[in-house]
């Protein structure tokens, strides 16, 4: 056999051992619940102005979003630095739901919640596992709905995009 049909050959037993040792911890309950799984991405500015970033994290009960503590050196009048959570429209899309809830402070989002999203299947519940933290970071980093779809997750990211776009015209 030449060297590029070996690689083929390994390359497609890795691939089938990892979906084989997934689907085994799916049917035998390790790992989380998906069902009512939410995701969320939450950013934090420190006082002196650097912006802080958690790693995206997937929870399987509502997360709370934790109010701003004043700062010493607060100036701004307490109505623009007050949290205000603004939940989207939900948006169907060929596999299911997908809305977000966004955490403003002022005109800044600070934190996106995915209240649903598809996870009928494993297969949704893989791509969207993958899909919803790179959605969440890049509007965090954006700070608008104008970011680009996921590969692999298009309807998913159409309708993140649509229900986050619904959130921040109601902001």
């Amino acid at each position: 056999m030449n060297s590029k049909a070996w690689r083929g050959t390994i390359l497609f037993t890795v691939i089938l051992v990892t979906m084989g040792a997934t689907v085994g911890l799916k049917l035998y309950g390790v790992g989380e619940q998906a069902g009512s799984a939410q995701t969320s991405v939450h950013v934090s500015t420190s006082e002196s102005g650097t912006t802080t970033s958690s790693t995206p994290t997937t929870t399987s009960t509502p997360s709370a979003t934790a109010t701003p503590t004043p700062s010493a050196t607060a100036s701004a009048p307490a109505a623009a630095s007050a949290a205000k959570t603004v939940t989207g429209t939900a948006v169907d899309t060929r596999y299911g739901p997908v809305q977000v809830k966004v955490t403003f402070s002022g005109t800044t989002i600070t934190a996106v919640d995915t209240v649903q999203y598809p996870s009928e299947s494993g297969r949704d519940v893989a791509i969207n596992s993958q899909a919803l933290p790179i959605l969440q970071q890049e509007t965090l980093s954006r700070q608008s709905a104008q970011i680009d779809t996921v590969s692999g997750a298009t309807y998913t990211s159409e309708g993140y995009i649509q229900s986050l776009q619904s959130a921040i015209d109601q902001r």
